[in-house]
């Protein structure tokens, strides 16, 4: 008798949580930063995997169980959405962690969490990181911007395909690095696909990219306060043939066919 009983509440946890995965995965929901402070322009996006008709997606923002803030807006064609929110106002006083929960149809939530901080005045800095030297003795150029800390160096390494950042971390922050697909870029198949970044040797995955362009990457990043290292690692970095290289190789190919032709006219 018990045991039937154990075993029709085993099969009840089964369907209930099979159901429960069902309409969470139906819909997704993810923001831009895990950190904002006051003024910042918050990015909430996700997909919806089966279009019901023209239901609209419900947006609820919480915090400590109340209601910040309500949205809703459509669908594109392809299932994603996308809506902004600006924290500031009169519901943006409370510092700690909100609540973002969206809604689909019916039943169909999907929920995320960031951190905020009010009354914070951190600076942010846009400026261009000049002269990143390569081997062969070229220099490139990255646009970069960060708010809470500063860029103190920028250096390709070769061994990992990519870059280190130093970067001096007064607070929680971002740092977004316009990356120039000519001098480094990652690839697999013909197809972009993600920077592998570290901070201080722990990979991390509070990253996203914003722009993708036949010349440029745009590649987001969120640091803690007294983080000092980004390491992005990619597929191809500038020089895995520099000019210098080249000049060298061209120089030996043409030796060789100047020798071969000789050796062609002292036998005939």
């Amino acid at each position: 008798m018990y045991f039937k009983i154990f075993f029709t509440l085993i099969i009840l946890a089964i369907i209930s949580s099979g159901v429960a995965f069902a309409q969470n995965s139906l819909i997704s929901v993810q923001t831009d930063s895990l950190y904002y402070d006051e003024g910042d322009t918050i990015l909430i996006s996700g997909t919806v995997n089966t279009i019901i008709g023209n239901t609209p997606v419900t947006l609820q923002l919480f915090k400590d169980a109340n209601l910040v803030q309500v949205a809703q807006f459509e669908l594109s064609q392809d299932g994603n959405y996308s809506h902004t929110i600006i924290a500031e106002g009169s519901q943006w006083k409370r510092e700690g962690e909100y609540i973002v929960k969206v809604v689909y149809g019916d039943g169909n939530i999907a929920e995320s969490s960031f951190s905020f901080k009010p009354g914070l005045k951190t600076v942010s800095t846009t400026n261009i990181f000049s002269d990143i030297a390569i081997d062969d003795g070229g220099t490139f150029d990255i646009n970069y911007s960060i708010t809470g800390g500063t860029v103190e160096s920028i250096v390709v390494d070769t061994s990992i395909f990519g870059l280190i950042v130093q970067i001096d971390a007064t607070s929680n922050g971002r740092l977004v690095l316009d990356l120039p697909r000519q001098f480094i870029e990652s690839k697999q198949g013909g197809m972009d696909v993600d920077y592998i970044i570290l901070i201080d040797d722990v990979q991390t995955y509070n990253s996203s990219e914003q722009k993708l362009d036949s010349k440029i990457r745009t590649v987001i990043i969120d640091f803690e306060q007294n983080d000092s290292e980004i390491q992005l690692i990619g597929t191809y970095v500038i020089p895995e043939f520099g000019t210098l290289v080249m000049i060298i190789l061209t120089i030996g190919i043409l030796s060789s066919i100047l020798l071969t032709k000789n050796r062609l006219h002292i036998k005939i």
